[in-house]
């Protein structure tokens, strides 16, 4: 019956979907589809674990992690940034029943947030606020095979990582939005954008 909750000012938030699930789902029995998304997420799990995050649920073919919310460690934003071009490389890994590569959108968001167990059956530690919301988008309104991040995640982001911007889009509830793509890792340590 107790409510728990946590207030984080500075938290990451990164959800990964695989494109076209509804329509792969659609070709397959339930127990091939079942067994693709045992392995990628299982996958994504050790990932996660490696990278010292925390992965929050899953939502049918959706991965959430979160970063700076269970005392972690400090530099959970490159942890997240690592952790996504980690995750593109494994989907290339996995195929679907009929050995079609599987491709994912992923979408990164920083800032505050509420975590916390709510209710009174099935608990379920969850988080809650405008940088989930917007990290989502990120993930809903990205291209496939690309990790979309806000500007505030680039403007975070130091001279390892290599971003190209995506440009200004609409993000539903938001308005209009800078937004950039991580391209990966940037071994000269110059800032590329």
């Amino acid at each position: 019956g107790e409510t728990v909750v946590d207030e984080y000012a500075d938290a990451i938030v990164l959800f990964a979907d695989i494109v076209g699930f509804t329509a792969i789902a659609a070709r397959f029995p339930p127990d091939q589809i079942l067994a693709m998304l045992n392995r990628i997420f299982e996958k994504f799990d050790a990932l996660t674990a490696e990278h010292g995050l925390e992965k929050i649920k899953t939502i049918g073919d959706s991965y959430m992690v979160a970063g700076g919310v269970s005392g972690e460690q400090a530099e959970y934003l490159p942890a997240t940034a690592d952790l996504a071009l980690a995750m593109q490389r494994a989907a290339g890994e996995i195929t679907t029943p009929d050995g079609v590569p599987l491709h994912l959108r992923i979408g990164i968001h920083v800032g505050g947030l509420t975590a916390g167990v709510i209710g009174q059956r099935r608990f379920m530690y969850d988080l809650w606020g405008d940088t989930v919301n917007t990290a989502s988008r990120m993930q809903t309104m990205g291209e496939p095979d690309r990790i979309q991040v806000s500007d505030d995640v680039r403007q975070r982001l130091d001279a390892r990582y290599e971003l190209t911007p995506r440009g200004e889009i609409d993000i539903k509830g938001k308005g209009q939005m800078s937004t950039w793509y991580l391209l990966g890792r940037n071994d000269t340590g110059v800032m590329k954008v």
